[in-house]
């Protein structure tokens, strides 16, 4: 490891090709500076130097040398300050899984707020479906999660609140061969036809479904907002968060009907470990604990507007 003093001379000779001009550069006597140069060679036993030109130049062991040298220092500076971090009680990293019913966008605000924090923490935002989410912060892949659906599963030292509530309506196309069948509508009306899903990402927790019934063909999509194109097209069927769709409804592209066994509103949670006491998961499980926030998170961006 070179001290600062060392790597500054290296790059005061590298930038200025002499070293008198060096010497200038670092406020010394040419002479202390050469001195030092060969001091430099002397420990690594190499030529780092190349003397033989009028302008003075590093070797490639020199420019080796520098470059390192220099990569080593930032990393020992970032090192302290994340050392520094933790020891004032802030994590190195707060990793976030939200539920894909949770949109980013809504997130953004927040995490600009974090960042005027400037406590250093990094941010890892990854979203799961349905018991992936739980299941996420079940195996250590997320500290805290936002949006889960379904009951707080049995975990160790699980601590929860409930975000609040989403209302879903039963969406479809205005061209769908359902669109004017005599409502409310009766399941076995509705599994003759193709159903638009979200598929919970459990690996090894049981997954859920909502809406289907067995043996009713489906269409998985990537996201809550493909599902609502999907179902706009007349690609498939099913529930929607009300939220999110009111224009779409409002101007005649989706049409709701009444379906004889209606889907509940679902709980929402958010969750994390006890054994998690960082500043960065304390501050935002009291942003999240805000009622207008919590809102804003639920009714999301609405598709249609």
């Amino acid at each position: 490891m070179l001290s600062e003093d060392e790597l500054a001379l290296l790059q005061a000779i590298n930038a200025s090709g002499s070293l008198t001009r060096a010497a200038s550069r670092l406020g010394k006597a040419p002479s202390t500076v050469s001195h030092a140069a060969r001091q430099l060679e002397a420990r690594f036993d190499a030529l780092l130097f190349d003397r033989r030109r009028y302008r003075l130049q590093l070797t490639p062991a020199g420019q080796l040398l520098a470059e390192e040298a220099a990569r080593l220092m930032q990393d020992v500076s970032r090192l302290t300050r994340r050392v520094k971090q933790v020891a004032g009680g802030w994590e190195d990293r707060l990793w976030i899984v939200t539920d894909e019913v949770m949109e980013f966008e809504t997130l953004m605000p927040l995490i600009r707020s974090f960042d005027a924090l400037q406590s250093g923490v990094t941010l890892r935002i990854t979203h799961e479906v349905l018991s992936g989410t739980w299941e996420a912060l079940h195996d250590g892949r997320a500290d805290l999660i936002i949006g889960a659906t379904n009951a707080p599963p049995a975990m160790p030292r699980l601590q929860w609140f409930e975000l609040g509530t989403m209302e879903w309506a039963f969406a479809i196309s205005p061209r769908h061969a359902l669109a004017k069948a005599k409502e409310p509508l009766q399941q076995e009306q509705l599994a003759p036809y193709r159903a638009v899903v979200v598929a919970d990402t459990a690996r090894t927790m049981q997954a859920h479904g909502y809406g289907v019934s067995s043996g009713q063909p489906t269409l998985a999509v990537p996201s809550m907002r493909a599902k609502i194109l999907a179902q706009c097209d007349g690609l498939g069927i099913g529930w929607l968060p009300r939220q999110r769709i009111t224009s779409l409804l409002k101007r005649g592209e989706l049409v709701e009907k009444r379906v004889a066994d209606a889907r509940e509103p679902n709980v929402l949670y958010v969750a994390w470990r006890s054994d998690h006491q960082g500043r960065a998961l304390k501050w935002w499980l009291d942003q999240l604990r805000l009622p207008r926030l919590a809102k804003r998170l639920i009714h999301g961006i609405d598709v249609g507007a």
